[in-house]
């Protein structure tokens, strides 16, 4: 679904991402994990192309994201679904006006049938009957929800989701982690998930990427990630405040002094 291809991005004197290659298989869940500042955030910016890189090369469905103008951009991004950390709902509209914000603002589909579409996609959250419901109402968890049957609204053929159990109670990470799997599965839709969360991650995942200021260190199923012998992957993995990993990106120079050489 997605190759990236030897892509650099910078910002000042930092590296953010370093030369990647990697790819993001069709029907499968993908988790991005690493620590602040790894470069999760800068890489799902250019996967979705809301940023061009410095050199290499984003393909999505063998279009090339970072030379495709504007208007083949905005039409590849109707392919795409998005999960916001925090929802990002409308707080002025109900539930129902937001799931249908997409498909009133990119299609011209008669209302009725808008209706029967927002009902399916809130029926397969189980959340059919809130449609009346203002996003001020809805816990945390609903509100992740009703983030994901908008984000499925347009029937896309992968869906990002940047955090999608941040902040949920232990049920409500379950529920999400049991729609993302059973989403991928029953629809055959590609996800792309960046998380912290790793009990959630090896849940769900079926490959696992870990990154470290910009780079891939570790790349495989969840199996091959728990095995991994690579310190840093350790570390991440148990939650280990000591180990080779350092808090901030300025240690980096003394690490691989360390590490490499």
């Amino acid at each position: 679904m997605i190759k990236v291809e030897n892509l650099v991005k910078k910002y000042g004197n930092v590296t953010a991402l370093n030369h990647l290659n990697c790819r993001f298989e069709t029907g499968k869940v993908t988790v991005i994990l690493g620590g602040s500042g790894s470069g999760k955030s800068t890489l799902l910016r250019q996967l979705t192309g809301l940023e061009k890189p410095d050199s290499g090369s984003v393909y999505f469905d063998g279009v090339n994201l970072t030379t495709a103008n504007k208007k083949k951009l905005y039409g590849i991004r109707r392919k795409m679904g998005m999960l916001f950390q925090g929802s990002a709902l409308f707080n002025y509209l109900n539930i129902f006006e937001n799931i249908a914000f997409p498909l009133r603002e990119h299609t011209k589909i008669a209302d009725n049938i808008i209706k029967t579409i927002v009902t399916m996609k809130l029926e397969m959250v189980g959340l059919r009957g809130t449609e009346k419901l203002m996003p001020s109402q809805l816990s945390g968890g609903m509100m992740k929800r009703v983030g994901l049957a908008r984000a499925m609204v347009m029937d896309p053929k992968i869906i990002f989701y940047d955090e999608p159990t941040s902040g949920l109670d232990p049920i409500s990470t379950g529920v999400i982690d049991k729609l993302i799997k059973d989403l991928n599965q029953a629809l055959n839709i590609t996800s792309v998930v960046v998380s912290h969360d790793m009990e959630s991650c090896f849940r769900i995942a079926d490959n696992i990427m870990i990154l470290f200021f910009g780079d891939i260190i570790a790349e495989g199923t969840v199996e091959e990630i728990r095995n991994s012998k690579d310190l840093r992957v350790k570390q991440f993995i148990n939650g280990e405040p000591e180990g080779p990993i350092p808090f901030t990106r300025t240690d980096k120079n003394y690490l691989d002094e360390i590490l490499f050489r």
